[in-house]
């Protein structure tokens, strides 16, 4: 019962943030999107309100590793194994520029939707060929433009945490802009907030280790179906040595 109470205290100061922080969004955007074309200075605004939930949360022990290896300036097709909706305010906290692909449903949502289309984040209808192009040739915009482009490979989130077959859209777009890719690797959402519900699940060490990226020449010189095993034996790799590590942790008390 408690934990119910917890969760639902927690989803509720979403809610009733959300309508004091959406406001300050628009401000932004409407007095910086003439000259601020990126739209860099709403997503870092965005970067903080999506932190502020993890932030609060003293259950949550949160550890982001790897920082260095995002070059300053680089727009890289990022990719990330996908666990658990708190994977999405994770990958906010790394405070570097970049646009969401996400699923249409996801920009209806009030407030945290419609922010979303304020920065100009890229809506896919899946299942939907026309939708699919669409996607595609937007992202190759935003990479063009200098803005990297956040994917999770998946498709969608990981029933029991465990990595999933990858879709091949983001490894046919860094080899179709010659891009980087840059993987990263979340564990411990899934325990945390599990696919199914929205009972927040007690105290849980979350860790996200962004990955050296992997040079666009690599990218584009390699077949799609061999880069995508390339990306995937690397995040699933480091997800077995988090979670011997956790084992380690809790064999030792």
């Amino acid at each position: 019962m408690r934990v119910r109470v917890l969760s639902l205290a927690f989803w509720g100061f979403i809610l009733f943030s959300s309508t004091i922080l959406f406001p300050i969004a628009l401000l932004i955007w409407a007095t910086t999107v003439l000259f601020d074309r990126r739209l860099v200075l709403l997503h870092q605004f965005t970067c903080g309100w999506a932190s502020l939930y993890t932030w609060i949360n003293p259950a949550w022990r949160v550890e982001i590793e790897g920082r260095a290896n995002i070059r300053p300036g680089a727009a890289y097709v990022m990719v990330a194994n996908h666990q658990s909706l708190l994977d999405i305010l994770l990958l906010f906290r790394l405070f570097v520029h970049f646009k969401w692909v996400s699923k249409i449903e996801n920009f209806r949502v009030p407030l945290v939707g419609w922010n979303m289309t304020l920065n100009r984040y890229i809506r896919l209808r899946r299942g939907d060929g026309g939708s699919i192009v669409q996607m595609m040739q937007a992202c190759e915009q935003t990479l063009a433009s200098g803005s990297s482009v956040m994917m999770f490979p998946e498709g969608t989130r990981s029933a029991d945490g465990r990595l999933k077959a990858f879709k091949h859209g983001a490894f046919t777009l860094a080899q179709r802009t010659r891009s980087p890719i840059l993987p990263i690797v979340i564990n411990g959402t899934s325990r945390a907030l599990p696919k199914r519900g929205f009972v927040l699940r007690g105290r849980h060490d979350i860790r996200v280790h962004v990955l050296e990226a992997i040079p666009s020449d690599v990218c584009a010189g390699e077949p799609v179906e061999q880069l995508i095993a390339h990306v995937h034996g690397l995040i699933g790799a480091e997800l077995d040595a988090m979670e011997r590590t956790l084992a380690e942790r809790a064999a030792r008390g």
